[in-house]
Protein backbone atom coordinates (compact mmCIF):
# COMPACT_ATOMS: atom_id res chain seq x y z
CA UNK A 1 0.00 0.00 0.00
CA UNK A 2 3.01 2.37 0.72
CA UNK A 3 3.76 2.38 -2.66
CA UNK A 4 0.39 3.86 -3.67
CA UNK A 5 -0.06 5.94 -0.73
CA UNK A 6 1.72 9.17 0.71
CA UNK A 7 0.59 10.80 3.83
CA UNK A 8 2.74 13.88 4.11
CA UNK A 9 4.98 14.65 7.50
CA UNK A 10 2.65 16.79 8.66
CA UNK A 11 -0.58 14.93 8.53
CA UNK A 12 0.94 11.67 9.42
CA UNK A 13 2.20 13.41 12.66
CA UNK A 14 -0.97 14.88 13.65
CA UNK A 15 -2.75 11.50 12.97
CA UNK A 16 -0.34 9.61 14.81
CA UNK A 17 -0.39 12.40 17.97
CA UNK A 18 -4.23 12.03 18.45
CA UNK A 19 -4.75 15.50 16.60
CA UNK A 20 -7.41 16.54 14.96
CA UNK A 21 -7.12 16.02 11.11
CA UNK A 22 -9.86 17.38 8.06
CA UNK A 23 -9.61 15.94 4.75
CA UNK A 24 -10.52 18.17 1.64
CA UNK A 25 -11.23 17.33 -1.88
CA UNK A 26 -9.04 18.69 -5.01
CA UNK A 27 -11.61 18.45 -7.49
CA UNK A 28 -12.47 21.44 -6.78
CA UNK A 29 -9.65 22.97 -7.60
CA UNK A 30 -9.34 21.22 -10.87
CA UNK A 31 -13.05 21.08 -12.23
CA UNK A 32 -14.78 23.29 -9.81
CA UNK A 33 -13.54 26.67 -10.26
CA UNK A 34 -11.04 28.61 -12.54
CA UNK A 35 -8.14 29.30 -11.85
CA UNK A 36 -5.89 31.13 -9.85
CA UNK A 37 -9.64 31.43 -7.60
CA UNK A 38 -9.46 27.63 -7.21
CA UNK A 39 -5.71 27.78 -5.89
CA UNK A 40 -6.07 31.09 -3.80
CA UNK A 41 -9.92 29.11 -2.32
CA UNK A 42 -7.90 25.65 -1.94
CA UNK A 43 -5.37 27.97 0.51
CA UNK A 44 -7.83 29.68 2.04
CA UNK A 45 -9.90 26.89 2.94
CA UNK A 46 -6.71 25.23 4.56
CA UNK A 47 -5.86 28.25 6.44
CA UNK A 48 -9.61 27.97 7.87
CA UNK A 49 -9.09 24.57 8.91
CA UNK A 50 -5.95 25.48 10.85
CA UNK A 51 -7.73 28.74 12.44
CA UNK A 52 -10.11 26.50 14.10
CA UNK A 53 -7.44 24.04 15.47
CA UNK A 54 -7.40 21.39 13.11
CA UNK A 55 -4.43 20.31 10.72
CA UNK A 56 -5.78 20.11 6.26
CA UNK A 57 -4.81 17.34 4.69
CA UNK A 58 -5.85 18.04 0.92
CA UNK A 59 -6.09 14.85 -1.31
CA UNK A 60 -5.20 14.04 -4.59
CA UNK A 61 -3.28 11.63 -7.23
CA UNK A 62 0.57 12.94 -7.95
CA UNK A 63 2.39 10.66 -10.33
CA UNK A 64 -0.12 7.68 -9.38
CA UNK A 65 0.00 8.06 -5.16
CA UNK A 66 -2.90 8.71 -3.69
CA UNK A 67 -1.52 12.16 -1.91
CA UNK A 68 -2.46 12.95 1.39
CA UNK A 69 -1.85 16.20 2.76
CA UNK A 70 -0.85 18.27 -0.84
CA UNK A 71 1.58 20.92 -0.80
CA UNK A 72 1.04 24.25 -1.79
CA UNK A 73 2.93 23.53 -4.81
CA UNK A 74 0.80 20.79 -5.64
CA UNK A 75 -2.35 22.49 -5.34
CA UNK A 76 -1.07 24.84 -7.78
CA UNK A 77 -0.19 22.40 -10.37
CA UNK A 78 -3.95 21.12 -10.07
CA UNK A 79 -5.27 24.61 -10.41
CA UNK A 80 -3.49 25.63 -13.18
CA UNK A 81 -3.85 22.09 -15.33
CA UNK A 82 -7.80 22.47 -14.74
CA UNK A 83 -9.59 20.02 -16.30
CA UNK A 84 -6.31 18.07 -18.33
CA UNK A 85 -6.45 16.88 -15.06
CA UNK A 86 -8.71 13.45 -14.54
CA UNK A 87 -11.60 13.29 -12.45
CA UNK A 88 -10.77 10.54 -10.79
CA UNK A 89 -13.72 8.12 -9.03
CA UNK A 90 -13.20 5.26 -6.93
CA UNK A 91 -13.32 3.28 -10.61
CA UNK A 92 -10.34 5.77 -12.15
CA UNK A 93 -8.16 4.56 -8.87
CA UNK A 94 -6.33 1.33 -10.20
CA UNK A 95 -5.53 2.32 -13.68
CA UNK A 96 -4.49 5.79 -12.06
CA UNK A 97 -2.18 4.79 -9.87
CA UNK A 98 -0.91 1.92 -12.20
CA UNK A 99 0.06 3.83 -14.58
CA UNK A 100 1.31 6.36 -12.88
CA UNK A 101 -0.92 9.84 -13.62
CA UNK A 102 -2.38 12.29 -12.02
CA UNK A 103 -6.05 12.87 -10.74
CA UNK A 104 -8.27 15.14 -8.60
CA UNK A 105 -10.06 13.49 -6.26
CA UNK A 106 -13.85 13.34 -5.82
CA UNK A 107 -15.87 13.01 -2.55
CA UNK A 108 -16.00 8.89 -3.27
CA UNK A 109 -12.02 9.20 -3.67
CA UNK A 110 -10.90 11.62 -0.80
CA UNK A 111 -13.65 9.32 1.37
CA UNK A 112 -11.44 6.53 0.38
CA UNK A 113 -7.91 8.28 0.93
CA UNK A 114 -8.99 10.01 4.38
CA UNK A 115 -9.74 6.21 5.35
CA UNK A 116 -6.85 4.97 4.31
CA UNK A 117 -4.55 7.45 6.38
CA UNK A 118 -6.74 7.34 9.45
CA UNK A 119 -8.46 10.60 8.75
CA UNK A 120 -12.30 10.67 10.04
CA UNK A 121 -13.55 14.38 9.38
CA UNK A 122 -13.42 15.51 5.38
CA UNK A 123 -14.91 18.71 4.06
CA UNK A 124 -16.25 19.68 0.72
CA UNK A 125 -18.58 21.87 -0.54
CA UNK A 126 -21.45 19.51 -2.06
CA UNK A 127 -21.69 15.81 -2.21
CA UNK A 128 -23.19 14.09 -5.22
CA UNK A 129 -26.25 12.39 -5.63
CA UNK A 130 -28.99 11.30 -7.74
CA UNK A 131 -29.42 13.41 -11.05
CA UNK A 132 -32.65 14.72 -12.70
CA UNK A 133 -34.23 12.10 -14.93
CA UNK A 134 -31.99 8.64 -12.84
CA UNK A 135 -35.30 6.87 -13.31
CA UNK A 136 -34.04 7.12 -17.12
CA UNK A 137 -30.44 7.52 -17.34
CA UNK A 138 -29.31 5.63 -14.02
CA UNK A 139 -27.02 8.53 -13.69
CA UNK A 140 -26.39 8.32 -9.57
CA UNK A 141 -23.19 9.65 -8.12
CA UNK A 142 -20.21 7.30 -6.45
CA UNK A 143 -20.41 9.63 -3.14
CA UNK A 144 -23.37 7.42 -2.32
CA UNK A 145 -22.31 4.49 -2.54
CA UNK A 146 -19.04 5.64 -1.03
CA UNK A 147 -21.05 7.57 1.99
CA UNK A 148 -22.80 3.51 2.54
CA UNK A 149 -19.64 1.35 2.78
CA UNK A 150 -16.82 4.42 4.30
CA UNK A 151 -16.42 4.98 7.58
CA UNK A 152 -15.68 9.03 7.15
CA UNK A 153 -18.26 11.88 7.96
CA UNK A 154 -18.76 14.24 5.32
CA UNK A 155 -19.46 17.93 6.12
CA UNK A 156 -20.96 19.59 3.15
CA UNK A 157 -23.76 22.18 2.17
CA UNK A 158 -25.95 19.80 1.39
CA UNK A 159 -26.00 18.02 -1.74
CA UNK A 160 -25.49 20.17 -5.04
CA UNK A 161 -29.16 21.94 -5.90
CA UNK A 162 -28.72 20.94 -9.54
CA UNK A 163 -29.51 17.15 -8.71
CA UNK A 164 -33.00 15.55 -7.52
CA UNK A 165 -32.61 16.25 -3.75
CA UNK A 166 -35.65 14.38 -2.63
CA UNK A 167 -34.87 11.07 -4.74
CA UNK A 168 -31.02 11.29 -3.33
CA UNK A 169 -32.16 11.41 0.28
CA UNK A 170 -33.96 7.80 -0.58
CA UNK A 171 -31.37 6.70 -1.86
CA UNK A 172 -29.34 7.68 1.60
CA UNK A 173 -32.24 6.11 3.55
CA UNK A 174 -31.65 3.01 1.93
CA UNK A 175 -28.59 2.92 2.36
CA UNK A 176 -28.80 3.40 6.09
CA UNK A 177 -26.57 6.77 6.02
CA UNK A 178 -27.39 9.74 8.87
CA UNK A 179 -28.20 12.96 7.01
CA UNK A 180 -27.87 15.48 9.85
CA UNK A 181 -28.78 19.20 9.86
CA UNK A 182 -25.91 21.42 11.52
CA UNK A 183 -28.36 23.95 13.16
CA UNK A 184 -31.23 23.17 11.05
CA UNK A 185 -34.18 20.76 10.22
CA UNK A 186 -34.35 21.24 7.00
CA UNK A 187 -31.84 20.04 4.08
CA UNK A 188 -29.67 23.06 2.76
CA UNK A 189 -29.26 23.08 -1.25
CA UNK A 190 -25.86 24.36 -1.81
CA UNK A 191 -26.49 27.63 -3.03
CA UNK A 192 -29.40 28.08 -1.16
CA UNK A 193 -30.38 27.40 2.50
CA UNK A 194 -33.64 25.95 1.87
CA UNK A 195 -35.14 22.81 -0.16
CA UNK A 196 -38.60 21.96 1.40
CA UNK A 197 -37.40 18.76 2.59
CA UNK A 198 -36.45 17.68 5.78
CA UNK A 199 -33.06 16.11 6.92
CA UNK A 200 -33.33 12.87 9.60
CA UNK A 201 -31.68 14.49 12.52
CA UNK A 202 -30.79 18.11 13.59
CA UNK A 203 -27.79 18.46 15.77
CA UNK A 204 -27.09 22.33 16.98
CA UNK A 205 -22.88 21.60 18.29
CA UNK A 206 -20.02 20.33 17.19
CA UNK A 207 -19.64 18.07 19.92
CA UNK A 208 -23.52 16.31 19.69
CA UNK A 209 -21.90 15.89 16.01
CA UNK A 210 -18.96 13.84 17.42
CA UNK A 211 -20.75 12.22 19.84
CA UNK A 212 -23.22 10.86 17.34
CA UNK A 213 -20.28 9.60 14.73
CA UNK A 214 -18.57 8.12 17.74
CA UNK A 215 -21.72 6.15 18.38
CA UNK A 216 -21.99 5.06 15.28
CA UNK A 217 -18.30 3.54 15.18
CA UNK A 218 -18.76 2.11 18.55
CA UNK A 219 -21.17 -0.22 17.21
CA UNK A 220 -19.86 -0.91 14.56
CA UNK A 221 -22.62 0.08 11.62
CA UNK A 222 -20.38 0.31 8.24
CA UNK A 223 -20.32 3.88 5.93
CA UNK A 224 -19.96 7.19 6.82
CA UNK A 225 -22.22 10.25 8.23
CA UNK A 226 -23.45 13.15 6.35
CA UNK A 227 -23.49 16.81 8.07
CA UNK A 228 -25.40 19.15 5.65
CA UNK A 229 -24.02 22.61 6.78
CA UNK A 230 -26.63 25.85 5.46
CA UNK A 231 -24.68 28.67 3.60
CA UNK A 232 -24.57 31.79 5.56
CA UNK A 233 -27.89 33.37 4.77
CA UNK A 234 -26.08 36.65 3.44
CA UNK A 235 -23.73 34.29 1.14
CA UNK A 236 -27.11 32.76 -0.11
CA UNK A 237 -29.06 32.68 -3.73
CA UNK A 238 -32.67 33.41 -3.99
CA UNK A 239 -34.27 30.03 -4.32
CA UNK A 240 -36.34 30.84 -7.40
CA UNK A 241 -33.76 32.32 -9.41
CA UNK A 242 -31.12 29.66 -8.88
CA UNK A 243 -33.24 27.26 -9.51
CA UNK A 244 -34.49 28.55 -13.04
CA UNK A 245 -30.89 29.32 -13.68
CA UNK A 246 -30.24 25.59 -12.53
CA UNK A 247 -33.05 24.07 -15.17
CA UNK A 248 -31.74 26.36 -17.94
CA UNK A 249 -27.76 24.95 -17.45
CA UNK A 250 -29.50 20.78 -17.57
CA UNK A 251 -31.34 21.79 -20.57
CA UNK A 252 -28.27 23.33 -22.22
CA UNK A 253 -26.21 19.92 -21.16
CA UNK A 254 -28.63 17.59 -21.93
CA UNK A 255 -29.18 19.83 -25.78
CA UNK A 256 -25.05 19.42 -26.01
CA UNK A 257 -25.04 15.27 -24.84
CA UNK A 258 -23.00 16.07 -21.71
CA UNK A 259 -23.01 13.60 -19.32
CA UNK A 260 -21.08 11.20 -16.54
CA UNK A 261 -18.45 12.58 -14.96
CA UNK A 262 -18.41 15.53 -17.17
CA UNK A 263 -21.79 16.98 -16.34
CA UNK A 264 -21.06 18.35 -12.55
CA UNK A 265 -18.55 20.53 -14.19
CA UNK A 266 -20.01 21.53 -17.08
CA UNK A 267 -22.80 22.76 -15.14
CA UNK A 268 -21.25 24.67 -11.88
CA UNK A 269 -19.38 26.38 -15.07
CA UNK A 270 -22.46 27.44 -16.94
CA UNK A 271 -24.35 28.60 -13.87
CA UNK A 272 -21.41 30.45 -12.72
CA UNK A 273 -21.58 32.10 -15.95
CA UNK A 274 -24.98 32.74 -16.18
CA UNK A 275 -25.50 33.77 -12.90
CA UNK A 276 -22.47 36.69 -13.57
CA UNK A 277 -20.11 34.64 -11.25
CA UNK A 278 -22.40 35.10 -7.82
CA UNK A 279 -22.62 31.61 -8.20
CA UNK A 280 -19.01 31.17 -7.78
CA UNK A 281 -18.96 33.48 -4.73
CA UNK A 282 -20.89 31.56 -3.02
CA UNK A 283 -19.52 28.34 -3.54
CA UNK A 284 -16.93 29.70 -2.26
CA UNK A 285 -18.34 31.06 0.73
CA UNK A 286 -19.80 27.83 1.43
CA UNK A 287 -16.99 25.92 0.94
CA UNK A 288 -14.98 27.91 3.80
CA UNK A 289 -18.16 27.48 6.20
CA UNK A 290 -17.96 23.83 6.11
CA UNK A 291 -13.95 23.58 6.75
CA UNK A 292 -14.31 25.68 9.49
CA UNK A 293 -17.09 23.73 11.19
CA UNK A 294 -15.60 20.28 10.29
CA UNK A 295 -12.19 21.26 12.08
CA UNK A 296 -14.46 22.10 15.28
CA UNK A 297 -15.78 18.77 14.89
CA UNK A 298 -12.48 17.01 14.39
CA UNK A 299 -11.97 18.80 17.43
CA UNK A 300 -14.72 17.51 19.52
CA UNK A 301 -13.69 14.49 18.10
Amino acid sequence: MNSFLKVSEEVSSAIHENRPVVALESTIISHGMPYPRNVETALKVESIVRENGAVPATICIIGGRLTVGASADEIEYLGKEGLKVTKASRRDLPVLLSKGMDGATTVATTMIGASLAGISVFATGGVGGVHRGAEVTMDISADLEELANTNVMVVCAGCKSILDLKLTLEYLETKGVPVIGYGTDELPAFYTDKSGLKVDYRLDTPEEVASAFRCKRTLGLQGGMLVTNPIPKQYAMDPDEINATIEKAVKDADALGIHGKALTPYLLDHIQKLTGGRSLESNIHLVCNNAALAAKIACAM
